[in-house]
Protein backbone atom coordinates (compact mmCIF):
# COMPACT_ATOMS: atom_id res chain seq x y z
CA UNK A 1 0.00 0.00 0.00
CA UNK A 2 2.92 2.50 0.98
CA UNK A 3 5.07 1.51 -2.31
CA UNK A 4 1.93 2.51 -4.18
CA UNK A 5 1.17 5.43 -2.64
CA UNK A 6 4.66 6.95 -3.02
CA UNK A 7 5.09 5.61 -6.54
CA UNK A 8 2.05 7.78 -7.53
CA UNK A 9 3.51 10.95 -5.23
CA UNK A 10 6.69 10.13 -7.22
CA UNK A 11 5.06 9.80 -10.93
CA UNK A 12 3.13 12.94 -10.53
CA UNK A 13 5.70 15.04 -8.56
CA UNK A 14 5.09 18.53 -9.30
CA UNK A 15 1.37 18.38 -9.56
CA UNK A 16 -1.23 19.45 -6.79
CA UNK A 17 -4.44 18.24 -8.35
CA UNK A 18 -4.98 14.76 -7.10
CA UNK A 19 -4.90 12.65 -4.07
CA UNK A 20 -3.41 9.39 -2.72
CA UNK A 21 -4.19 7.33 0.33
CA UNK A 22 -4.07 3.98 1.63
CA UNK A 23 -6.76 2.32 4.41
CA UNK A 24 -8.54 5.38 4.69
CA UNK A 25 -12.77 5.23 5.22
CA UNK A 26 -14.48 6.47 2.09
CA UNK A 27 -17.94 8.11 3.70
CA UNK A 28 -20.37 8.40 1.14
CA UNK A 29 -23.53 8.44 2.63
CA UNK A 30 -24.81 9.91 6.53
CA UNK A 31 -26.27 6.05 7.04
CA UNK A 32 -22.50 4.35 6.58
CA UNK A 33 -20.81 6.81 8.14
CA UNK A 34 -22.79 6.39 11.15
CA UNK A 35 -22.83 2.49 11.42
CA UNK A 36 -19.00 2.43 10.26
CA UNK A 37 -19.78 -0.36 8.46
CA UNK A 38 -17.03 -0.42 5.34
CA UNK A 39 -14.01 0.01 5.83
CA UNK A 40 -11.73 1.81 3.29
CA UNK A 41 -10.01 0.72 0.34
CA UNK A 42 -6.57 -0.04 0.49
CA UNK A 43 -5.26 2.14 -2.06
CA UNK A 44 -7.12 4.80 -4.07
CA UNK A 45 -6.51 8.27 -6.12
CA UNK A 46 -8.90 10.57 -6.72
CA UNK A 47 -8.30 12.67 -9.54
CA UNK A 48 -8.93 16.76 -10.27
CA UNK A 49 -8.76 17.65 -6.39
CA UNK A 50 -6.73 19.71 -3.92
CA UNK A 51 -3.80 17.69 -3.04
CA UNK A 52 -2.73 20.08 -0.94
CA UNK A 53 -5.70 19.59 2.21
CA UNK A 54 -5.19 17.93 4.15
CA UNK A 55 -7.79 14.29 5.03
CA UNK A 56 -8.04 12.19 8.07
CA UNK A 57 -10.56 10.41 5.45
CA UNK A 58 -12.18 10.51 1.97
CA UNK A 59 -15.84 12.32 3.20
CA UNK A 60 -17.48 12.88 -0.39
CA UNK A 61 -19.91 15.31 0.26
CA UNK A 62 -17.18 17.62 1.43
CA UNK A 63 -15.28 16.85 -1.91
CA UNK A 64 -17.95 18.05 -4.26
CA UNK A 65 -19.34 14.64 -4.87
CA UNK A 66 -15.96 13.27 -6.06
CA UNK A 67 -15.45 9.62 -5.60
CA UNK A 68 -12.13 7.81 -6.34
CA UNK A 69 -11.12 7.62 -9.75
CA UNK A 70 -8.39 4.38 -9.22
CA UNK A 71 -9.38 1.61 -6.04
CA UNK A 72 -6.94 -0.97 -5.43
CA UNK A 73 -7.81 -3.66 -2.99
CA UNK A 74 -5.22 -6.34 -1.44
CA UNK A 75 -6.34 -9.67 -1.15
CA UNK A 76 -6.55 -12.53 1.30
CA UNK A 77 -8.24 -15.88 1.21
CA UNK A 78 -9.98 -14.08 4.05
CA UNK A 79 -11.36 -10.85 1.97
CA UNK A 80 -11.19 -12.01 -2.03
CA UNK A 81 -15.01 -12.90 -1.88
CA UNK A 82 -15.77 -9.60 -0.27
CA UNK A 83 -13.10 -7.75 -2.68
CA UNK A 84 -14.35 -9.14 -6.26
CA UNK A 85 -18.36 -9.52 -5.01
CA UNK A 86 -19.53 -6.77 -2.27
CA UNK A 87 -17.23 -4.21 -2.73
CA UNK A 88 -16.75 -4.87 -6.40
CA UNK A 89 -20.54 -3.95 -6.90
CA UNK A 90 -20.04 -1.10 -4.85
CA UNK A 91 -17.46 0.84 -6.48
CA UNK A 92 -18.89 0.01 -9.57
CA UNK A 93 -22.93 1.05 -9.07
CA UNK A 94 -22.14 3.37 -6.57
CA UNK A 95 -18.64 4.67 -6.41
CA UNK A 96 -18.66 4.59 -10.12
CA UNK A 97 -14.40 3.90 -9.95
CA UNK A 98 -13.31 4.14 -13.51
CA UNK A 99 -10.26 1.77 -12.40
CA UNK A 100 -10.38 -1.18 -9.76
CA UNK A 101 -7.87 -3.71 -9.15
CA UNK A 102 -7.36 -6.40 -6.85
CA UNK A 103 -4.41 -8.67 -5.95
CA UNK A 104 -3.21 -11.19 -3.73
CA UNK A 105 0.38 -10.49 -2.50
CA UNK A 106 1.39 -13.93 -1.78
CA UNK A 107 -0.56 -15.31 -5.16
CA UNK A 108 1.31 -13.17 -8.14
CA UNK A 109 -1.06 -14.14 -10.89
CA UNK A 110 -4.16 -13.14 -8.53
CA UNK A 111 -4.07 -9.29 -10.27
CA UNK A 112 -7.00 -8.56 -11.74
CA UNK A 113 -8.85 -5.16 -12.75
CA UNK A 114 -11.81 -3.57 -14.37
CA UNK A 115 -12.73 -0.43 -16.43
CA UNK A 116 -16.29 0.96 -16.02
CA UNK A 117 -17.70 1.25 -19.27
CA UNK A 118 -19.65 4.16 -21.18
CA UNK A 119 -22.71 2.09 -19.62
CA UNK A 120 -21.26 2.21 -15.86
CA UNK A 121 -21.08 -1.24 -15.72
CA UNK A 122 -17.40 -2.74 -14.65
CA UNK A 123 -15.27 -4.75 -18.33
CA UNK A 124 -12.50 -6.54 -17.08
CA UNK A 125 -9.07 -5.41 -18.48
CA UNK A 126 -7.17 -7.60 -20.70
CA UNK A 127 -3.69 -8.02 -19.43
CA UNK A 128 -0.71 -7.64 -21.84
CA UNK A 129 2.08 -10.04 -22.55
CA UNK A 130 3.56 -9.21 -19.35
CA UNK A 131 0.64 -9.64 -17.44
CA UNK A 132 0.39 -6.12 -16.71
CA UNK A 133 -2.67 -4.21 -16.72
CA UNK A 134 -3.02 -0.53 -18.21
CA UNK A 135 -4.59 2.30 -16.34
CA UNK A 136 -5.76 5.21 -18.52
CA UNK A 137 -7.16 7.25 -15.32
CA UNK A 138 -3.30 7.68 -14.19
CA UNK A 139 -1.13 7.18 -17.24
CA UNK A 140 0.34 4.12 -15.94
CA UNK A 141 0.95 0.31 -15.86
CA UNK A 142 0.06 -1.75 -13.02
CA UNK A 143 2.14 -5.06 -12.84
CA UNK A 144 4.07 -7.29 -10.36
CA UNK A 145 7.83 -7.03 -9.67
CA UNK A 146 10.06 -9.63 -7.30
CA UNK A 147 12.39 -7.55 -4.91
CA UNK A 148 13.22 -6.42 -1.90
CA UNK A 149 11.44 -2.96 -0.16
CA UNK A 150 12.21 -2.03 3.83
CA UNK A 151 14.25 -5.65 3.69
CA UNK A 152 11.10 -8.17 2.42
CA UNK A 153 11.75 -10.13 -0.65
CA UNK A 154 8.45 -10.57 -2.36
CA UNK A 155 6.13 -9.94 -5.57
CA UNK A 156 5.36 -6.46 -5.40
CA UNK A 157 2.47 -4.72 -7.36
CA UNK A 158 4.10 -1.93 -8.70
CA UNK A 159 3.41 1.14 -10.92
CA UNK A 160 5.11 1.38 -14.87
CA UNK A 161 5.12 4.17 -16.55
CA UNK A 162 3.69 4.04 -20.24
CA UNK A 163 7.19 3.16 -21.79
CA UNK A 164 7.26 -0.09 -18.94
CA UNK A 165 9.73 1.58 -16.98
CA UNK A 166 9.16 0.96 -13.44
CA UNK A 167 8.37 3.99 -11.53
CA UNK A 168 11.24 3.91 -9.10
CA UNK A 169 10.66 4.80 -4.94
CA UNK A 170 12.74 6.76 -3.19
CA UNK A 171 15.04 4.63 -1.84
CA UNK A 172 15.75 3.27 -5.01
CA UNK A 173 16.32 6.57 -6.54
CA UNK A 174 18.59 6.99 -3.72
CA UNK A 175 20.64 4.15 -4.19
CA UNK A 176 20.96 5.01 -7.77
CA UNK A 177 22.57 8.19 -6.65
CA UNK A 178 24.79 6.18 -4.71
CA UNK A 179 26.09 4.37 -7.15
CA UNK A 180 26.70 6.88 -9.97
CA UNK A 181 28.63 8.88 -7.34
CA UNK A 182 30.44 5.30 -7.20
CA UNK A 183 30.97 5.27 -10.44
CA UNK A 184 31.80 8.75 -11.22
CA UNK A 185 34.53 8.78 -8.00
CA UNK A 186 35.99 4.98 -9.64
CA UNK A 187 36.40 6.66 -12.56
CA UNK A 188 38.57 9.55 -11.05
CA UNK A 189 40.14 7.11 -9.58
CA UNK A 190 41.34 5.57 -12.82
CA UNK A 191 41.88 8.37 -14.46
CA UNK A 192 44.40 9.88 -11.67
CA UNK A 193 46.00 6.39 -12.08
CA UNK A 194 46.69 6.50 -15.77
CA UNK A 195 47.87 10.05 -15.71
CA UNK A 196 50.70 8.89 -13.04
CA UNK A 197 51.45 5.99 -15.03
CA UNK A 198 52.18 8.22 -17.76
CA UNK A 199 54.19 10.59 -16.32
CA UNK A 200 56.41 7.92 -14.87
CA UNK A 201 56.77 6.84 -18.38
CA UNK A 202 57.51 9.51 -19.67
CA UNK A 203 60.53 10.61 -16.58
CA UNK A 204 61.80 7.19 -17.65
CA UNK A 205 62.29 8.34 -21.04
CA UNK A 206 63.56 11.56 -20.12
CA UNK A 207 60.99 13.25 -21.04
CA UNK A 208 59.80 16.45 -18.57
CA UNK A 209 55.89 15.41 -18.36
CA UNK A 210 55.41 19.13 -17.90
CA UNK A 211 57.00 20.51 -20.60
Amino acid sequence: MNALIEAVTLAYQGREDYFTGGNMFVYYSVEQARNRDFKGPDFFVTLNVDGTKERQGWVVWQEHGRYPDVIVELMSPSTAAVDKGKKKLLYEQTFKTGHYFVYDPFVPESLQGWKLSEKFRYEEITPDERGWLWCDSLGLWLGTWSGTILRETATWLRFYDAAGNLVKLSFELAQEERERADRAESNLKLERQRAEKLAARLKELGIDPDM
